[in-house]
């Protein structure tokens, strides 16, 4: 279970996740398949060329398959550093979870962001990744960077937080209220 899912409070619903792009593995595909390339045109020369002894074969065959190894080991990890950051707007908050072995969490209640900033490369543009950066009340910036479909996250968070709650009879603007029926009695005689 995803640290997203197993950390929503009671009636917080997941509207939008994403996760890193494809671009952050971009160096561990490289230098992968490059270990991997090396590694197999070692085996490659062990296994065609005549006149190596025994003992140098088993040596070149041992460290092609050593590079090989390496590189899926090399690919694996930016995979696996791919997937250990989750990014979601949920109904009640935006979440960025990061890391693998230690794990920092960025947490803001939809009703303190102020303003949200999309920064793009050119780059980015045509590949769909990009920077977001959430200003909270009080100046606080929490940017998420190399993001994929950062427009589709800044949309979908616009959406949650201009979303307006049904009251009774009533359509007021979420001001963080619980979903309750005394957070309801609260956001009633607000209003009025």
């Amino acid at each position: 279970m995803s640290y997203l899912r197993s950390n929503l409070v009671p009636g917080e619903q997941v509207i939008y996740q994403t996760r890193l792009h494809w671009v952050v593995m971009l160096g561990n595909l490289l230098v992968g398949c490059l270990l991997m390339a090396a590694g197999a045109g070692l085996l490659y020369y062990a296994t065609t060329q005549a006149g190596f002894e025994i003992p140098t074969v088993h040596v070149m065959q041992g460290t092609g398959v050593g590079l090989i190894v390496a590189g899926l080991v090399a690919i694996l990890w930016g995979m696996a550093r791919r997937n250990a950051t989750e990014m979601a707007v949920t109904n009640r908050r935006v979440i960025v979870k990061t890391g693998m072995a230690s794990r920092r969490t960025i947490e803001m209640l939809l009703n303190k962001v102020e303003s949200i900033e999309v920064s793009e490369t050119t780059m980015g543009r045509l590949l769909g990744y990009g920077a977001i950066v959430v200003v909270g009340t009080g100046g606080s910036t929490e940017p998420f960077r190399k993001i994929a479909h950062p427009l589709t996250f800044r949309s979908r968070l616009q959406q949650q937080i201009e979303k307006p709650l049904l009251v009774g009879d009533e359509t007021v603007r979420d001001q963080g209220l619980p979903n309750t029926a005394s957070g309801a009695a609260a956001l009633g005689s607000a209003t009025r």
